[in-house]
Formats: structure tokens, sequence, C-alpha cells
């Protein structure tokens, strides 16, 4: 899945678009990549000079969103935009800093009727440093 096709799928742009590609799906998971620069607009002010500047937890949720969103699609079959209704168990476990290439893993976990709920884990360099389940309504 390209940018178009993502942006297609997901009603934010620059500067909360976070996914910039899909390169696995198969309608049960799905995985996405965000590569995380300097120029981010969020890095102005979250914990600015003096140290490493790093990425918001909130940030990091949206983009966990963004993927159970693009995977929810799927399994339910919609065209339309998803809605982000629950996070659960939400834990940051490192930092996601410049330069780094954030890998979001999104896998079905159930589905009511139009509501999606999904697994979500991000990786920096194949370290856990994100978690959560997100539910989703179309």
């Amino acid at each position: 899945m390209d940018i178009e096709e993502i942006k297609d799928a997901i009603a934010l742009r620059y500067p909360y678009l976070l996914v910039d590609r899909v390169v696995e799906s198969d309608g049960e998971k799905l995985v996405a990549l965000k590569n995380v620069t300097i120029n981010e607009p969020f890095f102005q002010g979250h914990f600015p000079e003096p140290g490493p500047s790093v990425m918001p937890g909130t940030m990091i949720v949206e983009g966990m969103a963004q993927v159970s969103g693009l995977l929810a699609r799927k399994v339910l079959g919609e065209e339309g935009i998803g809605y982000l209704v629950g996070v659960d168990g939400a834990k940051f476990r490192q930092k996601v800093t410049p330069g780094d290439q954030l890998i979001l893993k999104a896998e079905k976990n159930r589905v009511r009727s139009s509501l999606c709920k999904v697994d979500v884990k991000a990786f920096v360099d194949e370290e856990l440093v994100a978690e959560a389940e997100i539910t989703l309504a179309f």
C-alpha cells in the first residue's frame, strides 16, 4: 500500500499522518513504517534542548491508531474512515528519537458489529517501544 492509498483511508494529513508505507497486509495483520525525522513539528516543543528529542507518546499512539484503522477497514470490508473509540493497556517501553524507523505491527483481536479491536505493537530496530489495544468504530 503506497502513500496515496494510505491517504484515501486516513482522514488526517501532515503533520498528523503518521504512516509512510504499508509493507505487509494479509487481512489478519498489517505492518507499516513511519520514518521519524527531526523535522517533525512535535519535536519543537517536546523535551527541547538540552538533551535528545523524544517523540511524544501521544503521537506514537496516534500512529498505532492509524495502522489499526487501515487493518480494521480490511477486516470489516469498510470503505469509510474508522473513528478511535478506545485505547487500552497502552505501555511505553523505550523512547523514539529522530532518525528512528518506527515499525507498527497491528493484529486483529476481535470484531463485533461495526467495532474492531486491534492489538498493536511499535518497534524500533526490533526492540518493543510501545503497545496498546486499539478499538475503532465504523
